[in-house]
């Protein structure tokens, strides 16, 4: 009876060690099984937006008069259009806060929706929004990479922006008559390529990494470059030589000239950067001496400098976001953040996406100046293979080399890739990384290391890469 008893209760304790292992397996199993995901845009408190806390009274008085130019919306008199994309800096700049990238009125932080819909009919203008401007979609521009002559496309190179929107019909704008482009056209040709808004939190770190650092970055682990395929190049300035850095491409040098080409091209106010309209527009279509944005002599302060100055402190002075782990959906715990970023230069991401680069010296300000700037770029432009190509070349960037994106902010992206093809409906974050890989990509062993992964590994820098 005894012996009966305890071979009962030996039962017992099986049945209960096995029903637990079970338990186990099937969580495991699980978690081994099931699919990653992006996590989606990171919720909580807003770590971008904000001045360098090493501002004098001063400077700081600038960046906020930079900040409020930033947002101003300008009119045909203080030089919109003829031709334009948006009507302010911000409507482009505006997610997760002011200096970033596309809004969307469905992810936090709730901006609202796209603001170029708005700005289409603007006083009065008589705008038909194109059909790749959506509400809850990305703020883009529109290029051409080829001519086309009587309904055909050539091989001429074209390249450059085409704006969505013309003054024509606004109250400020009476006897302009401009129609817009032919983008249904466009499309059907195959001649239509996007770009959105690039942040430019902690810009001002970026335009002072000195470009000695950037080539000696490019040099390093050169083995492992070259056997992984990754041979990016510097874009450089046709006029002096030095690295350009900013825009998609890096085709741009300095905040100021990148802020003076924006201005001109995307709200078409001429400037003493690119002080000449545009498009050669009829007559009848320009309202304003030229540039229409320019020193303000008679004043005095912070009030003296032109727009595009004044934009450019403002982005100089933009401390870079602040990475977090707090309000990544499904609570990742530090342990999974922590080994996604091991497994980021596991399979080598950082030989492009280069962790940190330090600054030099800089006059402006200590906040700049001997710095490690944690941007995750090598700022360099690397081919991406036939999926990403725009058929553009801008500088020494090809048909399909963009610059590496800069992933500091990433954790508070909605919008990814140059042309926002990425968006929460079709992978998002996941579906980038993916999309990094196509015939001639220098991304391509890195992107089959990606796939390897287990599925928690996956998950793992997911949830690291959204808490940048």
């Amino acid at each position: 009876m005894q012996t009966r008893k305890r071979f009962c209760i030996f039962l017992i304790l099986v049945s209960a060690v096995f029903a637990a292992s079970m338990l186990v397996y099937g969580q495991t199993s699980s978690s081994a099984t099931s699919a990653a995901q992006d996590p989606g845009v990171r919720a909580g408190t807003v770590n971008a937006g904000q001045p360098l806390s090493t501002l004098t009274s001063d400077q700081l008085l600038f960046f906020q008069d930079g900040q409020t130019r930033f947002q101003n919306v300008d009119t045909v008199s203080s030089g919109l259009g003829p031709a334009y994309n948006s009507n302010s800096c911000s409507s482009c700049h505006s997610q997760p806060a002011v200096g970033g990238s596309s809004a969307s009125a469905a992810q936090y932080p709730n901006i609202g929706p796209n603001p170029q819909i708005a700005a289409a009919t603007a006083g009065g203008a008589t705008n038909t929004v194109p059909f790749f401007i959506t509400e809850d979609g990305p703020v883009r521009e529109a290029r051409f990479p080829f001519v086309v002559n009587n309904g055909a496309v050539t091989s001429t190179p074209d390249g450059g922006v085409h704006d969505l929107f013309t003054v024509t019909g606004r109250s400020d704008a009476v006897g302009c008559n401009l129609a817009q482009p032919n983008f249904q056209q466009a499309e059907q040709l195959g001649n239509l390529i996007f770009r959105i808004p690039t942040p430019v939190f902690g810009a001002g770190l970026i335009e002072n990494i000195a470009d000695a650092t950037i080539l000696a970055n490019m040099s390093a682990n050169g083995s492992l470059k070259h056997s992984l395929g990754i041979s990016g190049h510097a874009n450089t300035s046709g006029n002096d030589g030095t690295i350009t850095r900013f825009g998609w491409k890096a085709q741009n040098k300095s905040l100021q000239i990148f802020a003076g080409e924006a201005y001109n091209v995307e709200i078409g106010v001429t400037n003493e950067d690119f002080p000449n309209e545009r498009g050669n527009p009829p007559a009848s279509c320009v309202f304003n001496p030229t540039p229409e944005d320019s020193s303000n002599f008679s004043l005095s302060g912070d009030q003296i400098p032109s727009d595009v100055v004044e934009f450019s402190h403002f982005m100089r002075f933009l401390a870079p976001p602040t990475p977090s782990s707090v309000g990544i959906s499904g609570n990742p715990p530090a342990s999974s953040i922590q080994n996604g970023r091991a497994l980021f230069s596991q399979i080598h991401c950082d030989m492009c996406h280069t962790p940190e680069l330090p600054t030099a010296a800089s006059s402006f300000t200590p906040g700049l100046s001997n710095q490690q700037a944690a941007l995750f770029s090598d700022l360099l432009v690397h081919h991406m293979g036939s999926g990403l190509a725009d058929n553009i070349t801008q500088g020494s960037a090809g048909p399909d080399e963009f610059r590496t994106a800069p992933l500091w902010g990433l954790g508070q992206r909605i919008f990814l890739l140059h042309d926002g093809r990425s968006t929460p409906e079709n992978g998002g974050l996941l579906n980038a990384i993916r999309q990094h890989a196509s015939s001639g990509s220098e991304a391509n062993a890195v992107i089959e290391a990606f796939s390897d992964l287990t599925p928690q590994q996956k998950q793992d820098l997911l949830n690291f890469l959204r808490s940048l």
